[in-house]
């Protein structure tokens, strides 16, 4: 069990972390079909000790269709011919959607227009009403 930094606050523990091999889709040459080079990832979020509540929810909006009904997030990397470097970059997508959680959102402060700034977009479009009124049908 060896503890993976992700934050500064927050770790996660390896046996957290199942993988999982397959081949790879896509066209390859004679190695292609005996090796396992696509690795799925699964992260037990509902399950996971390592995580404060309000990061596991900010991250299941976030995982959004690549989480199950069971709260496990699901990544599959396949990009690389290499298994070591799959690994490497479906765990570093899980890191980096932890992360993406872990920063709170600003609570949007609605603004009211000004009076000023009111006057001058009816007075705006008073005036281009009367442009696009000039390019009708001349009337003698």
């Amino acid at each position: 069990m060896v503890a993976i930094p992700v934050t500064r606050s927050i770790s996660i523990d390896s046996d957290e972390l199942i993988e999982s091999f397959t081949r790879s889709g896509g066209p390859g040459g004679q190695h292609v079909n005996t090796t396992d080079s696509a690795v799925l990832l699964r992260f037990d979020l509902a399950n996971s000790p390592n995580l404060p509540d309000a990061v596991k929810h900010r991250l299941a909006v976030l995982a959004g269709s690549r989480m199950t009904r069971e709260g496990v997030i699901v990544l599959r990397s396949e990009g690389a011919r290499s298994q070591l470097m799959n690994r490497q970059e479906v765990r570093e997508r899980l890191f980096a959607l932890i992360r993406e959680a872990t920063f709170i959102p600003k609570k949007r402060k609605p603004t009211k227009p000004t009076k000023g700034s009111q006057l001058r977009r009816v007075e705006g479009k008073a005036k281009r009403s009367l442009v696009k009124a000039g390019r009708g049908k001349v009337r003698e």
